[in-house]
């Protein structure tokens, strides 16, 4: 079957009405986002914004909403769900004093608001099965063998959509922005055979871009002998569960296979020197080299061409797809070629040398600045149909990838997670009129025409990381009680509310908090002479029993965060269904939010006309 219609997608009033909603949730939880927990002691900001004790707050979260014990919430989501209107907000908000007073409410609102449950996102599931149809996966290399946990799931996950749809439009070239130390592009290019070009705003990480991808060609026939081994190995236990006439048969597929796979594995242990040494290989041929071995191969005598062609074959067999270029091997009359033939090898030979030049390798790496503005073809000069694609590409530049996906014709598809909201631009947050400018946020009409603003506290309270908390991995309460209490001592002692400077991770390389707190006024270039030691600890013994007041200020916001997300998120997403040109949109959660939480991409193809 063919690849068929995409999965239905969220109409442009509902995406509009679900982004009304959770703006109009997030408006009176808005005091709590903008509050920052180092402030908590020296502007009294649970007595202003919490009405319930920290021991009563921390209670009604374990036991309701996102970070109660699994099991279903029918309140959140179901039949029994309250009406989140203005009269339930009440209940949850006090609409004089604007304090948090009921927090089980709280907790179901904020679960109720986020992706999960909005009912917003497309399932990843059924987007790769209508972009492939009955068209089967590439076998996949395992990446977790050269990145780590993390980077390995996401770049597994990511590039298989990232093939799919590429093949969906009928394209080959990928534009990876803010590529990094190109994990995704590499394995796009090696893997998928994409021709990709990985954009990074820093010269130094795009040249470790290119040492990496350097060893990682060197090593990649080893990677993939081993998937194949893989597969014969998978081949083998599907064997086993077979039923077999006989266990003279049985014994024969098994002493089969496991001689294959013996066989792969022993290859991953010979260079390809060893297999042909007059060949000259001294690493995994790719597109930099694959022209100079068809010049060399053609220089060879008929004799060696003859006694090589059965080895090189099997050599180009274990090669990633497009790193050579294919010629004949065929042979005649007792090895010696043709003269057509031999013909045919000089013109490749010719063309070869005559197009090194022009062609090179499948990944390029290069160093530029990307904003709305950009005109990649001042970038890449070779540009042409194709689709944009960011892993966790930060602040702005999630934005901006959407705005250049919908300005440039060449580019039929974009694929984007974005991450740091902290670094994103508000038109509205200096209450300034630059109506010239571009921004991060918002990109849709509707909050532009609210002139909706998160601040900065809040936008950092969306990149914390609920699911982890969920599961156990608490937050750092006891350094953001030493960052708390020290802001108490700046203050006191030294008049000082605001700093350009930062105090960093001195929490890590602390003995004590007395050695914390005079570490930390040395980086602030405050004088510490002026606090002795049993001053600081007089603080510090004052503020102890109110530790449980920082724990919970903070799990409040981390119950937030998805909300905050959930904003940004469905503003860029109303921002493209605002668009003529884009045919299809959506919001897809990827990734397993505990490895990597910022999971959901934005997703967009643009229509036939458009191709």
């Amino acid at each position: 079957r063919p690849p068929g219609a995409l999965p239905p997608q969220l109409p442009p009033a509902a995406a509009v009405e679900a982004l009304r909603d959770a703006a109009r949730f997030l408006e009176r939880a808005l005091p709590l986002c903008r509050a920052q927990a180092v402030e908590l002691y020296t502007r009294g900001l649970w007595e202003r914004l919490v009405a319930p004790p920290p021991a009563a707050v921390l209670r009604a979260l374990r036991a309701a909403g996102p970070l109660a014990p699994p099991h279903p919430l029918a309140e959140a989501s179901g039949a029994a769900a309250p009406a989140w209107d203005n009269v339930t907000f009440s209940n949850v908000f006090c609409e004089k004093s604007k304090k948090l007073i009921n927090v089980h409410l709280f907790a179901l609102a904020a679960q109720y608001y986020s992706l999960s449950n909005l009912g917003v996102s497309t399932p990843l599931g059924a987007l790769l099965e209508a972009l492939r149809g009955d068209n089967q996966g590439t076998t996949g290399i395992k990446t977790d063998e050269f990145m780590n946990n993390k980077k390995s799931h996401e770049v597994q996950v990511m590039s298989e959509l990232v093939d799919n749809i590429a093949k969906y439009c009928g394209i080959k070239q990928v534009i990876d922005i803010g590529s990094g130390k190109g994990y995704l592009s590499s394995f796009l290019s090696m893997q998928y055979n994409l021709k990709v070009y990985g954009i990074d705003s820093s010269n130094t990480t795009t040249n470790g871009a290119h040492e990496r991808n350097r060893k990682l060609k060197k090593h990649w026939r080893a990677y993939q002998s081993r998937a194949r081994a893989n597969i014969e190995n998978q081949k083998l236990e599907k064997s086993n569960d077979r039923p077999v006439q006989s266990e003279a048969n049985c014994k024969a597929i098994n002493e089969e296979l496991l001689n294959k796979t013996r066989i792969l594995q022993e290859q991953d242990q010979v260079t390809i020197q060893d297999v042909v040494p007059s060949c000259s290989f001294t690493e995994v041929a790719t597109p930099e080299t694959d022209k100079e071995t068809v010049v060399d191969l053609a220089a060879q005598t008929q004799s060696e061409e003859g006694r090589l062609s059965e080895e090189v074959l099997a050599i180009l067999n274990v090669l990633p797809a497009g790193a050579v270029e294919v010629f004949s091997l065929s042979q005649s009359d007792g090895g010696q070629l043709c003269e057509e033939e031999k013909e045919q090898r000089k013109i490749a030979a010719l063309q070869a040398k005559a197009s090194k030049s022009s062609e090179s390798n499948l990944y390029f790496p290069l160093t530029s600045c990307i904003t709305a503005e950009t005109e990649l073809g001042d970038i890449i000069t070779d540009l042409e149909d194709c689709m944009m694609v960011g892993l966790h590409t930060c602040g702005d530049l999630a934005a901006n990838t959407l705005r250049i996906f919908t300005a440039k014709p060449e580019i039929k598809a974009v694929c984007s997670v974005g991450c740091c909201y902290h670094l994103l631009s508000e038109q509205f947050e200096n209450q300034e009129d630059c109506s010239e400018e571009v921004w991060g946020f918002p990109m849709c009409q509707y909050l532009k025409d609210k002139g909706w603003c998160c601040g900065r506290n809040a936008r950092m309270s969306a990149c914390l990381a609920l699911e982890r908390v969920a599961v156990g991995q608490m937050l750092p309460t006891e350094s953001l009680f030493y960052r708390a209490v020290l802001q108490v001592i700046i203050e006191d002692i030294y008049g000082v509310t605001k700093s350009e400077r930062h105090v960093g991770k001195t929490f890590s390389k602390s003995s004590s908090f007395t050695d914390y707190v005079r570490k930390s006024l040395k980086k602030l270039e405050l004088d510490d002479s002026k606090v002795p030691d049993s001053c600081i600890m007089d603080y510090y013994e004052k503020y102890k029993h109110r530790m449980n007041e920082l724990e919970a200020f903070n799990m409040l916001k981390v119950v937030l965060a998805p909300c905050i997300e959930v904003l940004i998120l469905l503003d860029r997403l109303c921002y493209l269904k605002e668009q003529d040109n884009v045919a299809w949109s959506g919001l897809v959660k990827l990734f397993d939010p505990v490895k990597s939480p910022r999971c959901y991409a934005v997703i967009a193809l643009k229509k036939q006309s458009c191709f």
